[in-house]
């Protein structure tokens, strides 16, 4: 783990999240606490129905929480901002743009104000070289692999030069290979951008690999921290060399234990 990170960024003090519902009141989420530090990766993970997305529409103040305060850099979270950039599973680009003007929106919503057209410009053509979309600039996202659409979408989010990356399962909907190219790819932007990371996952090897904290949540309704885990593992991190460390593996028997020993979950029919 960075032993850099000290310094509090994200607070959640003791967040509870409702929804009203035909049935009456749904407790999602309740008493969640929880600090995440400058530059930290930290994994979200739980079973369907846990709260791992609402917690992040939390965070990206997408939603506003029943009881309890986030905040972000000692300020509140009252509502989005570019500070703080969401990824999707779902990527939600504009189909009938180009894959430089979906980012070029983004760029231009937080820059235009300050910065001239070529500067903006300059930004979305550094942000798709960061994650190897230049050759595809031109084209639609009817164009081009699901890989790639993420690919825009992490550059979308990127290009705003936000201090905390929110991701909802960005790669849950790849299949393996690419699934494992955009995560060692995160791994390395991640490095060099130094930002804070919040991501939702299901996968236990991914959580693991990516991160410095895994929160494992407790099965829902009213679903809260169970447990967090410290991944004490070198970065750089490179997968092939991990398969075979027993940290790694001692992590990973960690999660699989929380979720499926302590947390064992037995999806109900429709």
């Amino acid at each position: 783990m960075n032993t850099s990170l000290t310094t509090k960024y994200l607070e959640i003090q003791g967040v509870a999240q409702s929804f009203k519902t035909k049935k009456g009141p749904f407790c999602a989420l309740q008493n969640v606490n929880l600090t995440v530090a400058k530059g930290e990766f930290v994994a979200l993970i739980g079973h369907s129905g846990c709260g791992k997305s609402t917690l992040l529409n939390l965070l990206a103040g997408l939603t506003t929480p029943t009881q309890g305060t986030l905040l972000c850099a000692n300020r509140e979270i009252a509502g989005p901002g570019p500070e703080r950039a969401v990824v999707f599973q779902n990527h939600s680009l504009l189909p009938w743009l180009t894959c430089f003007e979906n980012v070029y929106l983004a760029v231009e919503r937080v820059f235009a104000a300050t910065e001239s057209k070529a500067q903006l410009k300059a930004r979305v053509d550094a942000v798709l070289a960061m994650v190897g979309l230049s050759a595809a600039a031109q084209k639609r996202p009817g164009e081009i692999s699901g890989g790639m659409k993420q690919r825009v979408g992490i550059a979308r989010a990127l290009s705003m030069e936000p201090k905390v990356l929110l991701l909802d399962e960005p790669f849950g909907a790849l299949d393996a290979l690419t699934r494992a190219k955009l995560q060692d790819e995160l791994l390395q932007i991640v490095a060099n951008t130094q930002s804070t990371v919040v991501m939702v996952t299901h996968d236990v090897d991914e959580a693991v690999l990516l991160s410095d904290k895994i929160v494992m949540m407790t099965n829902g309704p009213s679903a809260t921290i169970g447990e967090v885990l410290s991944v004490d593992l070198p970065r750089p991190r490179n997968r092939v060399a991990l398969a075979e460390s027993p940290q790694y593996l001692h992590y990973r028997k960690a999660v699989i234990d929380f979720l499926y020993t302590r947390q064992a979950h037995v999806e109900k029919a429709a």
